[in-house]
């Protein structure tokens, strides 16, 4: 399990897993990059919650050990920085960060509603990314979601990851942890990107009768 838990701001209580670990054995994953929102800081920690010790007879958290020898160091500057970090964050500091990103979510998912061809399922709840179901039917010129976010960033330099490289075909996900003016920037060229790839439809069928005979009378 990735710890997420100080990321929420739903309704809905976070429930750490270790509660069960009466039932099964938990591993958490945690790093400094989604704690403390910092990309690319490649620092985190791994927590075991084992009190039937089942790792420990099956040597797993020993197996861990020994995969961490082979594992390159985070830079110097990182070290560096981790002790003030740890000691120096208050939590104001997540409070604050969890009240941003539950302004830059409503705004967010206001905004993608404004978009036909995209759908998000149910309102995220935790963590900072939204997923994001494209519906290609409505676009005129572009067959995955790869294609879409190929384009998007040639046309408009706006990043967002495909779908597919998480698994999801044809899913976008779009991260809202930015700044309110690169959101507003960001969500503004991601509709125009839409509006200008979409369907153009030609009156068919009845309608089309119907327009006609209302333009002889």
């Amino acid at each position: 399990m990735k710890f997420m838990g100080h990321l929420v701001y739903g309704s809905n209580p976070f429930v750490p897993m270790s509660l069960f670990a009466t039932i099964v054995p938990v591993i958490t994953l945690g790093s400094v990059s989604k704690r403390w929102m910092i990309p690319g800081w490649g620092l985190g920690w791994l927590v075991t919650c084992d009190p039937s010790g089942l790792l420990r007879k099956d040597k797993i958290a020993e197996s861990v050990n020994k995969l961490l020898v082979y594992s390159p160091f985070p830079p110097t500057l990182i070290q560096g920085a981790i002790p003030q970090i740890l000691e120096k964050t208050t939590q104001d500091f997540f409070s604050k960060t969890i009240n941003i990103l539950r302004k830059n979510l409503d705004i967010c998912y206001d905004k993608l509603k404004e978009i036909p061809c995209m759908m998000i399922p149910q309102k995220p709840e935790g963590a900072f990314f939204a997923m994001v179901k494209l519906n290609l039917l409505l676009l005129e010129d572009i067959k995955d979601d790869m294609e879409f976010c190929l384009k998007l960033a040639k046309e408009e330099s706006l990043i967002i990851l495909p779908g597919v490289t998480v698994g999801l075909k044809n899913w976008l996900r779009l991260t809202f942890a930015v700044e309110y003016s690169s959101l507003e920037d960001g969500l503004g060229r991601l509709k125009s990107f839409c509006q200008r790839h979409a369907k153009k439809y030609t009156l068919t069928g009845s309608t089309a009768v119907d327009q006609q005979i209302h333009v002889e009378h």
